[in-house]
């Protein structure tokens, strides 16, 4: 695995800056402003190593970047490893060379579907890596626009939950559930105390900004968890690593690196607990590289 990677734990580097993708590096409009693609340049030419952590699949961040204009072997966007599925897999960038990948055990899939089933909730199942795009799906049949949006959205990649496909599908990167409204957050705390086996993990829907997100993942599944081998692999320390973020599912990252930043467009409860900076579309990531290299 380690043969993989394009830095070596034998190369000296100054640090890992780590930076979130839709809601920090992404502006509203889903672009990368030319201010904090500027900053990102600069660690480059300074010899820092540069990594994505998103929530997104690496088919969803393959398909963004595409969109953006920075795919292929050449691509200028100064980007070394991108973690993708909130940790539970690593890629090297260009190139995407899966590094490393987690999947959540087949029985724990099954286990969680049929308790999402019962409690009358909307979800997904996500295939292991690299083929996240795939999925089943399991709709209660109630309001719920944000569920159906990402469905609509992928629908060539839907396959409807039934007893036989659970049987037969096996392990999953995650299990996705959807909730809209602000009851989201009681529903993850009663998942995760129900399945103390995984990682349960919360988001503010990209799609609606107002739903919420719960990803089950097997338990070692989290962005500090994927930036810390990343770090060890690559052989630099903690206190050398800088993490800007926007969203609850950036807090344990945020918690774990040496130095951290929230865009000034997070939630207020996870701005009173790290620095702020500017937000996504004012230029926060800049900001960010600019106060971590003044502190370092």
């Amino acid at each position: 695995m380690k043969a993989l990677l394009k830095h070596c734990s034998s190369e000296i580097y100054k640090g890992l800056f780590v930076v979130d993708l839709d809601g920090t590096l992404l502006t509203s409009e889903r672009q990368i402003a030319k201010n904090d693609l500027k900053a990102l340049n600069r660690l480059k030419e300074m010899h820092y190593v540069i990594a994505i952590a998103t929530g997104r699949s690496n088919w969803s961040f393959d398909k963004l970047i595409d969109q953006l204009g920075y795919s292929g072997p050449e691509s200028s966007l100064p980007i070394d490893y991108v973690i993708f599925s909130t940790g539970a897999g690593i890629m090297d960038f260009p190139g995407n060379r899966i590094l490393k990948s987690v999947s959540l055990s087949s029985e724990d899939v099954r286990c969680t579907a049929k308790y999402l089933e019962r409690s009358g909730l909307d979800f997904m199942i996500h295939r292991p890596v690299p083929d996240t795009k795939h999925f089943l799906y399991n709709s209660n049949g109630a309001d719920n626009p944000d569920f159906h949006a990402r469905l609509k959205m992928y629908g060539d990649f839907a396959t409807l939950l039934t007893p036989e496909s659970l049987r037969n599908f096996g392990s999953a990167t995650q299990v996705l559930c959807i909730i809209p409204g602000a009851r989201g957050h009681d529903i993850a705390a009663e998942i995760a105390d129900t399945f103390k086996q995984c990682s349960v993990i919360t988001a503010t829907s990209p799609l609606d900004g107002k739903s919420i997100w719960i990803e089950i993942f097997a338990p070692t599944v989290s962005k500090s968890q994927a930036v810390k081998w990343l770090a060890d692999t690559i052989g630099l320390q903690q206190n050398n690593i800088c993490a800007v973020g926007n969203d609850y599912n950036d807090e344990d990252l945020l918690r774990w690196a040496g130095l951290s930043f929230i865009v000034d467009n997070g939630p207020p409860s996870l701005k009173a607990l790290f620095q702020s900076v500017a937000s996504n579309d004012n230029g926060g990531v800049g900001e960010a590289v600019s106060r971590w290299l003044a502190a370092i």
